[in-house]
């Protein structure tokens, strides 16, 4: 499951960050999204604490603002979403710059977006300080579903070459002419579309016979393991362990 590129994600470093084992990494995120998610929405505090503490281990890790702010990005259907809630929400209503807003809906929608931003902006930072690759070797090290494994691991190894054999259809279409203006395109499209799942699922029979044939069993050979001292796990955890010191200290 080697691949032969970093992936875009990832920033290649030789931070203290980088070098934690991955299992370790997981378990300290999986913790600090629990002690976030946990932290009543009333702590505005507690939340500035949060957001402190990732900007320290970015500093630690030494990924810029400039390349946090670009893939945080995706949270932006969510933000979209919260600031909806205030508008079309019931109960106590208040007057905001001429808008008539929910009380209850602007508490919801400050919820999801503080929780949302630290769960994602702590997304990012594992995502760059470790590559998709050694993230699975850390999942197989936490004894997570060995399927569910696999399945990550074969969708992180063939989506570029399936999206390589997208873009060469779409090469193909364009070659002959064709140009996606409007509805009446939808057709070809859908045909594109059709043909690619075929050529997609063809593809996967044929990985699974060649593992098969070289013996595979149902689970995957572990190439390189990487253990974890009692130091780099209390390096981990001690992300989590001063957010939950934060959410003591607010009740």
């Amino acid at each position: 499951m080697g691949a032969g590129h970093h992936h875009q994600l990832y920033l290649p470093g030789g931070s203290m960050v980088h070098r934690l084992p991955p299992q370790c990494k997981l378990l300290a995120l999986l913790a600090f999204a629990l002690v976030v998610v946990a932290t009543p929405r009333e702590r505005f505090w507690a939340f500035a604490a949060y957001a402190a503490l990732l900007g320290g281990v970015a500093l630690a890790a030494r990924v810029p603002v400039a390349h946090m702010a670009r893939r945080m990005v995706i949270e932006v259907p969510f933000v979209l979403f919260a600031l909806l809630i205030p508008v079309i929400g019931l109960g106590e209503r208040i007057t905001v710059l001429g808008l008539s807003l929910s009380v209850p809906g602007l508490w919801a929608a400050w919820n999801i977006l503080a929780k949302a931003t630290l769960g994602v902006a702590t997304s990012v930072l594992l995502a760059a300080t470790t590559e998709p690759r050694e993230v699975l070797i850390g999942a197989q090290r936490l004894r997570l579903p060995t399927l569910m494994v696999q399945i990550a691991m074969f969708m992180l190894r063939y989506l570029d070459v399936i999206m390589d054999e997208m873009r060469r259809m779409r090469v193909a279409r364009e070659s002959r002419g064709f140009e996606a203006r409007n509805l009446r395109q939808i057709p070809v499209v859908a045909r594109s579309a059709g043909a690619l799942f075929i050529r997609s699922y063809e593809r996967g029979e044929r990985v699974h016979l060649a593992m098969l044939s070289r013996g595979y069993s149902g689970r995957m050979p572990m190439i390189r393991d990487i253990s974890a001292s009692v130091g780099q796990w209390g390096t981990a955890l001690a992300l989590p362990a001063a957010a939950l010191a934060v959410l003591g200290l607010t009740w």
